[in-house]
């Protein structure tokens, strides 16, 4: 498979077609059917901390990459505008390399987070206290 169209979706189907990336923004969730043809279930969550997804001209792309180690495929590719690009096979090694480097990048996101909340909450005090 080369293409993916985009259908958007408030809920996954159960059953998911090939060539569509289903999206449902309001759960921040996207799901297809592996683009190697194994037929395995791709769920990736959308955040800020996870995948992102972007539309153009109602072509789907999902960063990052998608990395099925999980599965006996072990398939690696990119969905950008709509197009299914191939990525290089993954080491062990990378793999682990990599979920590490999610791992970090997920949790310097929740402590920039919490810091700005505090900050924020310190702030409003602050305005309060002033009668700002």
């Amino acid at each position: 498979m080369n293409r993916i169209a985009l259908q958007r979706v408030q809920y996954l189907p159960r059953e998911l077609a090939a060539g569509i990336l289903y999206v449902s923004e309001e759960f921040a969730v996207a799901g297809h059917l592996c683009a190697c043809g194994c037929g395995n279930k791709v769920i990736t969550p959308l955040g800020p901390a996870e995948w992102t997804f972007t539309e153009h001209k109602g072509r789907p792309t999902l960063c990052p990459s998608i990395g099925n180690w999980q599965l006996p495929c072990r398939s690696h590719y990119v969905i950008a505008e709509g197009q299914i690009r191939w990525g290089d096979q993954w080491s062990e090694a990378q793999v682990v390399a990599g979920r590490r480097a999610e791992e970090h990048r997920r949790q310097a996101y929740y402590a920039a987070r919490e810091r700005r909340g505090r900050w924020h909450r310190l702030w409003s005090w602050a305005r309060k206290l002033l009668g700002l």
